[in-house]
């Protein structure tokens, strides 16, 4: 046991104490954040106020374009021929040209510009087109405006959990984002760290340095060491990415929402109703629904943090354990990187799966899919963390948890019949059916 603490010791510290592990536990949140910081700066201040013209000649839409912070309109009295080459030698971005017919014929508006218009532009003005020309026939069949309005229903339901603990408000929107987020995280960390521990094996196996470790280490001790010692690694680099952009969320999050209360105050108090979990127009938390968004935010307090984080924590490690032995003992078996290549998809496709499988999941989060893929150690760890934000049984946590565990346990005895006669195996093309033979060696 001490051997096996000395080895997970140097392989933590060894890889803690380089640069570009420090850069990246550094940089990585940094990036984040700058990037979340740009985003919402782009979307909020980056664009222009576009002025367009309007040539109405049915008379019908004189006052129907309402101005906005992007969007000015200016109404024209003349002929078009007139207006093309006013436009031409003015700064407005659009002409929009509406002809007396165009009631019964829609589609002969016309939008003029230098070069070409944005979607949303064109969008903008044929929404306003299309709802005054339904009102007008609408009103010529006797029905207003207002009998229109009257018809129209925004339902919004609330999603209750029943248990035995009684009635409990949830989200199927947070226990989504959630639930994915985790999934996505399992699913990048094995990959990321599977693959540290077998390339520092293969390493150390084409360096020959692993000749004298095992001089004083069994292969066993070594492999257990090196897989424990990078999820330390991996845990760590976690945590403080975590608290790292938390702070800087918070700050960047602060900083521009001063920023947006001197541009847009509307704006920055729908977004600190959406913070502080308020009920906004529709009653509801977080101010508007139909905001996934503000949906999250308001029902996030209706999950089971506790629970989630407990049970990412141990099917991250579980996860991680189970498929960094397979790589473990793939980087024993071969001399270098390309030889890892055919030995790599059978270790890589049941976690590809998982992962497309988790989006049939988030659908059916209780169907027979659900369940045999969250009980499966090689899909397990994904899958039971996409569901667990939605609410799963104790019994099949447990089950699924006693699996993984069987199944860490079945795959590092495996890895560790291989491991330790290709540790110091050199210079032999391995086949399948030669790791066989080296699993049933005495």
């Amino acid at each position: 046991m001490r051997n096996i603490f000395l080895v997970i010791r140097r392989e933590y510290l060894v890889r803690v104490k380089k640069k570009s592990f420090l850069i990246m536990t550094l940089l990585g949140p940094l990036l984040f954040v700058a990037f979340y910081g740009v985003v919402i700066w782009v979307a909020v201040g980056s664009v222009d106020t576009k002025t367009v013209q309007v040539l109405d000649e049915s008379g019908l839409f004189r006052n129907e374009f309402k101005d906005s912070e992007t969007l000015k309109f200016a109404y024209l009295d003349s002929s078009i021929d007139s207006a093309k080459v006013k436009f031409k030698n003015s700064d407005a971005n659009a002409l929009v040209y509406i002809p007396k017919n165009v009631i019964k014929e829609p589609k002969s508006v016309r939008i003029y510009a230098a070069k070409n218009v944005s979607m949303d532009l064109k969008s903008e003005i044929e929404k306003v087109i299309e709802k005054e020309i339904e009102n007008i026939k609408l009103e010529e069949a006797g029905i207003t405006h207002k009998i229109l309005e009257d018809s129209r229903v925004n339902v919004s339901s609330e999603t209750i959990s029943l248990s035995e603990e009684g009635e409990k408000t949830s989200s199927s929107g947070a226990a989504t984002v959630i639930g994915g987020i985790c999934a996505f995280l399992i699913y990048m960390s094995v990959f990321i760290y599977g693959t540290q521990v077998m390339r520092g094996i293969t390493e150390e196996k084409t360096s020959r340095i692993v000749e004298v470790i095992i001089s004083s280490v069994k292969p066993f001790q070594l492999m257990l060491g090196k897989i424990i010692g990078v999820a330390l690694v991996g845990l760590t680099q976690f945590v403080l990415w975590i608290l790292l952009t938390t702070a800087l969320t918070s700050a960047t999050s602060a900083v521009l929402s001063n920023q947006m209360s001197k541009e847009s105050p509307e704006m920055a108090q729908e977004m600190e109703k959406v913070q502080k979990g308020m009920p906004g127009p529709s009653g509801m938390p977080g101010g508007n629904v139909e905001n996934p968004v503000a949906e999250v935010l308001g029902a996030i307090n209706s999950l089971n943090i506790p629970l989630i984080l407990g049970c990412f924590l141990f099917y991250y490690l579980g996860g991680y354990l189970l498929y960094s032995a397979l790589f473990g003992a793939v980087g024993a078996a071969v001399d270098n990187d390309a030889d890892t290549q055919q030995f790599m998809l059978p270790i890589t496709l049941p976690i590809i799966f998982s992962f497309v499988f988790a989006q049939f999941v988030l659908r059916d989060p209780d169907g027979t899919l659900a369940f045999w893929t969250s009980i499966i150690p090689f899909t397990s760890p994904i899958i039971m963390m996409v569901r667990i934000p939605f609410g799963v049984p104790a019994w099949e946590i447990a089950l699924s948890m006693v699996l993984l565990v069987l199944g860490f346990m079945g795959t590092t005895w495996l890895a560790a019949r291989i491991y330790r006669v290709g540790i110091l195996m050199y210079g032999k093309k391995v086949s399948y059916r030669e790791l066989a033979k080296w699993i049933f060696y005495k």
